[in-house]
């Protein structure tokens, strides 16, 4: 079954009197449950792509459905709920908030969906992630691979349909983008999690079930791993 399905998605952005294409009738499906990575050069629309996706852009053109549902038939409000509810962002700087601990940054989402919070689930990605030591930290306590870590942790607070990476590993060192790769692939086989990351690192990209590599906004390949 496809999670998501992405029709003849188009962005056009005004510069003035010039138009900048950055995504170009890209469409493709991802079946419940993939490790997608999606490869290119700077300003190939990737980033692009992900953000619409994760409702965060509207496209120009196209359509994105998810679980069968049209994302962008929804007004603000709808897409309001779609991105807590459905999406899982993860960025390349965590954009933690500095004030709130490590467990409040994780349940934040919960929290602003009006929802309560499920202590198994918390206690079981905190320990899955590392961080039960950690749980009362603020960010600026944690190393940069902790504070990724806590990322990925209210990524998947909610549950989502699809957890979307945008460079996660793009502000760490070797070792600690080696460790948020394997915990992503955790995310993905323990939790069934559907996983779209960006990334400019082709080893990173070969750990996925599929490769799909973007440029000028085009799909230019579409390569199953495994």
């Amino acid at each position: 079954m496809d999670i998501l399905k992405i029709e003849d998605l188009t962005k056009i952005y005004r510069q003035g009197e010039n138009e900048v294409r950055a995504l170009d009738g890209v469409s493709f499906s991802v079946p419940q449950g993939q490790f997608l990575a999606i490869i290119g050069p700077s300003g190939s629309g990737k980033s692009t792509l992900l953000h619409i996706i994760g409702g965060v852009d509207r496209p120009t053109s196209g359509k994105v459905y998810m679980n069968g549902e049209d994302v962008y038939a929804q007004n603000e409000e709808q897409l309001a709920v779609f991105r807590r509810r459905q999406v899982g962002l993860i960025y390349q700087f965590y954009n933690l908030i500095p004030v709130l601990n490590v467990e409040e940054n994780m349940t934040l989402p919960v929290l602003m969906d009006g929802r309560k919070v499920n202590e198994e689930r918390l206690n079981e990605l905190l320990n899955t992630l590392a961080l039960t030591d950690r749980r009362k930290n603020l960010p600026n306590q944690l190393s940069g691979g902790q504070q990724q870590r806590v990322s990925i942790g209210r990524a998947l607070m909610n549950a989502p349909a699809v957890v979307l990476a945008d460079e996660p590993t793009g502000n760490l060192d070797s070792k600690n983008s080696r460790e948020i790769v394997e915990l992503l692939k955790l995310s993905n086989k323990k939790y069934g999690q559907t996983v779209i990351i960006i990334t400019h690192d082709e080893n990173i990209a070969l750990q996925a079930d599929r490769v799909i590599a973007i440029e000028d906004g085009k799909i230019v390949r579409d390569e199953k791993i495994r």
